[in-house]
């Protein structure tokens, strides 16, 4: 074999590899750890991040929490303080491996009076490594 046949193999592999550890669509991904959101399934929903998932406030250039361990310290609490947390999708939006959810959240902190926000999730080998909130 040439070595310009030896690249194009390696490539090749490469490529295929990638496809076979994406195999969820973005969607998929989210809905996953939405569902487990709505159900305070605290391991559920940790088990949908990468280990260097990073959350975001829009607009910051710091990262409110870097980690699963520091993800699951903030939901954590949010859950036992929430035993009616639910949100609902208002609207999604798929751009390739980025999914925008515009969501109506009720029962936050005991609160009854829903809120709107808006999360923006990146998405890598079937994991959530990015999320970034929008809220008022």
């Amino acid at each position: 074999m040439t070595k310009i046949n030896l690249v194009l193999i390696s490539i090749l592999l490469s490529v295929f590899s990638s496809i076979a550890q994406t195999s969820k669509a973005p969607e998929l991904v989210v809905q996953e750890n939405l569902n487990f959101y709505n159900s305070r399934n605290l391991e559920g929903f940790i088990s949908s991040f990468s280990d260097s998932i990073v959350l975001f406030s829009f607009g910051k250039d710091l990262p409110l929490a870097k980690g699963k361990e520091e993800i699951r310290t903030i939901y954590g609490k949010l859950f036992d303080e929430s035993p009616n947390l639910y949100s609902t999708i208002l609207h999604r939006a798929t751009i390739g491996n980025k999914v925008i959810d515009h969501e109506s959240i009720v029962g936050r902190r005991g609160k009854t009076d829903p809120i709107e926000m808006v999360m923006i999730y990146e998405i890598k080998y079937d994991k959530i490594i990015k999320m970034t909130i929008l809220r008022e």
